[in-house]
């Protein structure tokens, strides 16, 4: 059963408000959204079409097309792994398939216990120090299955 999760409505409402108008506005009310609320609502879809004259579908559309968008509400922690070339070279897929083992989640997933929510990324910029990582926006380089796991017991620790 896929139920809706709750979310501000009117956060949504300000978002769509503020940025109808802008050139290209999908981009940005999306973005707002997922700032204002984390993640995107398949009830925001809708508001969304009608404030810029577009289908369900076109919307529905970009939210999946884009990888930074999520559906649901994620973790308490966002870990992101580079997917990209530059970091693929220097072992981000041996990353990439310890980082789902070690939380028992795939990407786009939310750990059972709700702590973490894995996404992959597709280059932050720093293709000379891969495999790169960040967690809770911040950017970790030369990130190896010790280093990854000393970052989550650090997370976790906070807790």
């Amino acid at each position: 059963m896929n139920r809706q999760q709750p979310f501000d409505v009117g956060a949504v409402r300000d978002v769509i408000a503020a940025r109808r108008h802008m050139p290209g506005a999908m981009l940005p009310i999306l973005h707002g959204i997922q700032d204002a609320v984390g993640f995107v609502p398949a009830d925001a879809v809708p508001m969304i079409a009608e404030a810029l004259n577009v289908s369900r579908a076109e919307v529905h559309g970009v939210i999946s097309f884009y990888h930074h968008f999520r559906q649901q509400p994620g973790g308490k922690h966002v870990v992101q792994v580079c997917r990209a070339e530059a970091c693929q070279s220097v072992g981000s897929e041996a990353l990439a398939r310890h980082a789902e083992k070690t939380l028992g989640c795939a990407f786009h997933e939310t750990t059972a216990d709700g702590q973490f929510t894995l996404e992959p990324v597709y280059c932050l910029g720093l293709c000379a120090c891969g495999p790169n990582v960040v967690v809770d926006g911040e950017l970790h380089a030369r990130v190896g299955a010790d280093k990854f796991d000393r970052l989550l017991r650090a997370k976790r620790g906070a807790a």
